[in-house]
């Protein structure tokens, strides 16, 4: 009976203290205004990062690419030039198409040996080092090394070692600072050196165009 009448009473009216206090709890389980601002209307997308910007055409007409005769000169040994007659027929086919200098093929007959070597190594954008037991055993391959790290101190990409049959004790003191690829399945190692190649013909590209603007 008791609980039935005490239904029946009004309830107090909150005091100014327990009202301000309730208001103030309303507005703080409701989110503000400024944080309403924050979040995307219904149905828009979220904002989206840049994109990076689009890799330069190295084969377009006047691209610093040009600038040379030749995108890749290869230095080997005579006894690798099988495998680099595959390496070659790859490069040469596969888009962009690179210009390789190969000695038994470019050479200028009756030219003088060193001198075309140091004229492909000029002429050359990147150079790839073929390093082999027979590399290490020719002493032409040891010069065309030589020329190649005198024409890019700072290793700026352009020489290009790529490592096969040795161990990596043998692997030239001259090019410590330089990291090398590894050859051991050629259709991997084939693409990583057209990659690397390209790569560098893009920035050679990208920084050009900075450049002359």
């Amino acid at each position: 009976m008791a609980g039935w009448f005490r239904r029946l009473l009004p309830k107090p009216k909150p005091s100014s203290g327990e009202s301000s206090l309730n208001s103030s709890r309303s507005a703080s389980s409701s989110p503000s205004s400024s944080s309403k601002s924050l979040s995307p209307p219904s149905g828009a997308s979220p904002a989206r990062p840049p994109r990076p910007p689009p890799a330069p055409d190295i084969s377009a007409s006047g691209s610093a690419r040009w600038a040379k005769s030749y995108d890749l000169c290869i230095c080997h040994s005579q006894g690798d030039l099988e495998l680099v007659l595959e390496l070659v027929s790859y490069l040469e086919a596969q888009p962009p198409a690179l210009r390789c200098f190969l000695q038994l093929r470019d050479a200028a007959p009756g030219g003088a040996l060193l001198s075309e070597l140091c004229e492909a190594v000029r002429d050359s954008h990147c150079w790839l080092l073929l390093i082999t037991p027979g590399f290490l055993r020719d002493p032409c391959c040891q010069y065309q090394m030589h020329q190649a790290l005198a024409e890019a101190p700072l290793a700026d990409g352009r020489a290009i070692p790529v490592l096969k049959d040795l161990d990596r004790k043998d692997y030239p003191k001259e090019l410590r600072n330089l990291y090398y690829i590894y050859m051991a399945l050629k259709e991997s190692s084939f693409r990583q050196i057209r990659d690397t190649v390209v790569r560098y013909l893009q920035e050679l590209c990208r920084s050009s165009s900075s450049s002359s603007e």
